[in-house]
C-alpha cells in the first residue's frame, strides 16, 4: 500500500459526495424498513396452495438478497464518508494518485483509480483461467 497524501479535492466537491452518499444511505434504510414491515405483515397470510406459497418464498428470498447487497453498499458508503473525514477520499489505495471525479460519480465508494482497477481485473482474469 502506498502512503497517501491528503485529498486535493475541493471542499465543495467533498460535501457534494458526502450529501449524495448520505441521501442514498437514508433511501436504502427506508427501503429496508419497508421490506421488514411488509414481511412481518404478510406472515399472517395463509397460502393453502403450495405453488402460491413457493412463489411467496421465492419473492422473499429475492428481496432479502437485494437488501443484503444494499446493506453491503451502505457499509461501503459509510467507509467512503470516513475516508472523507480522514482526508483520503478520492485517492487510490494502490498508487496514491487521484481518482477521477467521473469515476467517483459513477462509483463513489471506489478506492481504486481506473488504471489500478483495470490492472486488478486483468490479474483476477488471469488467475481465473
Amino acid at each position: 500500500m502506498v502512503t497517501m497524501a491528503k485529498t486535493a479535492m475541493k471542499p465543495e466537491k467533498l460535501e457534494f459526495f458526502r450529501q449524495m452518499m448520505t441521501l442514498k444511505i437514508n433511501e436504502l434504510l427506508e427501503e429496508a424498513e419497508k421490506t421488514v414491515s411488509e414481511m412481518t405483515s404478510s406472515v399472517k397470510e395463509n397460502y393453502p396452495d403450495p405453488n402460491d406459497r413457493a412463489s411467496l418464498e421465492s419473492d422473499r428470498n429475492f428481496e432479502l438478497r437485494i437488501r443484503d447487497r444494499e446493506r453491503k453498499l451502505i457499509l461501503k458508503m459509510q467507509e467512503a464518508i470516513k475516508r472523507m473525514d480522514d482526508g483520503v477520499f478520492g485517492i487510490c489505495d494502490v498508487c496514491g494518485g487521484p481518482i477521477s471525479e467521473k469515476r467517483l460519480m459513477a462509483r463513489p465508494v471506489t478506492t481504486l483509480c481506473i488504471d489500478c482497477k483495470m490492472k486488478q481485473e486483468k490479474m483476477e482474469k488471469l488467475k481465473g483461467e
